[in-house]
């Protein structure tokens, strides 16, 4: 038996070919390219700079990318994908299909070739135009009888003995009171920290992990709210199930089937209240069955660890390099758990290449558990889409997502999927939790996924948001050098190191509270390290001005200069 109760007896032969397939998808993705400035660029374009507006590679409809369309086939190549997709059930009857002018900009390629793949599919009678409301799904070839699952030992729920240790946690990390800036960043108590933070007053905020929150869709909300309410009943109003809505779960299988590669099926699905939460059900369910020591990322979130720890796991440092987190360290580290990042590493911006996600797989089919955090996945630039670890191995990978990063963190919203033994625990947690989400935003969300407005809001902040991420580059080479930027390609933040110049003479807790003096918030890199490394900065830039973003980095590197070495 493993860590989690399942039995060891399936391997990862069976998707040996797929698995190949998809992971070599990572390959290649991390490249680091010197600027000709002072500042150097991990995973820009050939000149070291971020691509232009519009220059995404690959869709995320269905994980698309034109390179793999043969030479003068590329309308028969689209077909064939398509008509895969409708087999198969990634694509169910009644789904809408990209517009054809919106395709054809994702996958750089003349709109001809859309239009003519949609009138092939037409002509065989799987797509039909229906004007206003588009291209939609209509016929769909009967699935084969799906082959019985392999059966595993349940997991058993969380027990009340096994409670949360939260005051001795919170014996061991005393919190700092009324901290000043200096004091406040360098404290080796870090419980609370990045809450903390954000309660300081400031002039520019550019901290990470938020989102373009002025460009929340309003109007597209307001309207989905409003023909949620005209069609609920009075029942919607009581007690639901607490695994979720059955009305969202479908929305988010089809979400998660365009834009991840993962198939799953609605009851696969448990809406939680963010990855937050998230962790901290899979902690429990991790802690019935003895497993006390998860893996992390180092560097890695501060926040994602500190919910472990606040449930009772001790955290064990794995390092992160250009190819992801290393997995001979994972093994040697001895955890039977790890939680990570694969898609967009937080905070470096690395994506877990294709050997490594090979190695993963291994570990996790002898029994290892496999924490994916889908972290920003949707935020990409300049590289083609990377599939999810789920999508290789749904036995082995605990997966969550939300739109924390892509709406709006308050809206306290997300899902989880588990391997199928250890659903029903999930749910029994989830209930005692606190009895499920609010059905409002769960319906009013699953109209936006099923009418495509998430999909348009999508690319309406990918404009926006590679707009800021290109001014903070320029901004980081005028002012702050010797500085090297790290995850230009994707996400809402850049990792900033100082490996040479004044940056590496100076702790960057000491950087980041002289930037807060002067009215500029940003993260210390170390405060997201487990173990020493160069001094950096962890600066966000999707929910800022241009100019706000401009005059901040103008300011920390005021404050750089300001300060003495480090003794």
């Amino acid at each position: 038996m493993d860590a989690m109760g399942r039995s060891k007896e399936p391997s990862v032969e069976g998707s040996k070919t797929a698995a190949s397939d998809a992971t070599d998808a990572a390959d290649g993705t991390n490249g680091t390219v010197k600027s000709a400035g002072t500042a150097s660029v991990a995973g820009g374009t050939a000149d070291g700079r971020p691509s232009r507006p519009g220059a995404s590679l690959g869709s995320d409809f269905l994980q698309l990318d034109i390179a793999d369309a043969p030479p003068g086939g590329r309308t028969a190549w689209l077909v064939d994908r398509l008509r895969s997709a409708i087999a198969d059930g990634r694509l169910p009857v009644g789904t809408r299909l990209p517009a054809s002018r919106v395709l054809a900009e994702e996958l750089r390629v003349t709109r001809g070739v859309v239009t003519e793949a949609y009138r092939r599919l037409s002509e065989s009678g799987q797509i039909a135009g229906r004007g206003r409301g588009g291209t939609v799904v209509v016929a769909a070839p009967a699935p084969p009888s799906p082959s019985a699952p392999p059966t595993a030992p349940s997991a058993s729920g969380p027990s009340s003995s096994s409670s949360p240790p939260a005051a001795r946690h919170r014996a061991s990390h005393p919190r700092t009171s009324a901290p000043v800036p200096d004091a406040f960043f360098a404290s080796p108590h870090r419980d609370g920290l990045v809450d903390a933070l954000r309660g300081l007053p400031c002039r520019i905020d550019l901290s990470p992990g938020v989102p373009d929150l002025a460009a929340f869709p309003r109007a597209a909300w307001l309207r989905a709210e409003r023909a949620v309410l005209a069609a609920v009943t009075p029942r919607d109003f009581g007690y639901g199930s607490p695994q979720g809505a059955p009305a969202l779960r479908r929305a988010v299988v089809g979400w998660l089937a365009r834009n991840r590669g993962i198939r799953a099926d609605p009851e696969e699905v448990v809406v939680v209240a963010g990855v937050a939460q998230a962790l901290g059900l899979l902690g429990q369910l991790l802690r019935a069955d003895g497993v006390d020591r998860v893996a992390v990322e180092d560097p890695g979130s501060l926040g994602a660890r500190q919910q472990l720890e606040y449930g009772g796991h001790t955290t064990v440092p794995v390092p992160v390099d250009a190819g992801g987190l290393d997995i001979d360290a994972l093994r040697v580290s001895g955890a039977r758990a790890v939680l990570m990042t694969p898609a967009h590493q937080f905070p470096t911006g690395v994506v877990l290449d294709g050997e490594r996600r090979r190695e993963l797989l291994r570990w996790a089919a002898e029994g290892g558990v496999v924490i994916e955090d889908d972290y920003d996945a949707e935020h990409r630039y300049d590289r083609p889409p990377v599939p999810a670890l789920r999508s290789l191995l749904p036995d082995g990978v605990c997966y969550a997502g939300s739109v924390s990063k892509l709406l709006a963190p308050a809206l306290r919203v997300g899902w989880l999927l588990v391997p199928p033994h250890l659903l029903d625990a999930l749910v029994t947690a989830k209930r005692y939790a606190d009895l499920g989400n609010g059905i409002l935003t769960q319906l009013v969300l699953a109209r936006l996924m099923d009418s495509g407005e998430l999909e348009r809001h999508l690319r309406h902040v990918r404009r926006r948001h590679r707009r800021r991420r290109d001014v903070m580059v320029r901004a980081v080479e005028a002012h702050l050098p010797g500085a090297r930027v790290h995850g230009a390609a994707a996400g809402l933040h850049l990792m900033v190191t100082f490996a040479d110049g004044p940056g590496s003479r100076v702790r960057d807790t000491d950087l980041a509270a002289a930037a807060l003096a002067r009215g500029v918030k940003a993260h210390p890199l170390s405060w997201h390290r487990l173990t020493p490394g160069p001094p950096g900065l962890v600066l966000g830039y999707a929910a800022g001005a241009a100019h706000e973003i401009e005059e901040g980095i103008a300011l920390i590197g005021e404050a750089l200069r300001s300060l003495p070495a480090a003794a």
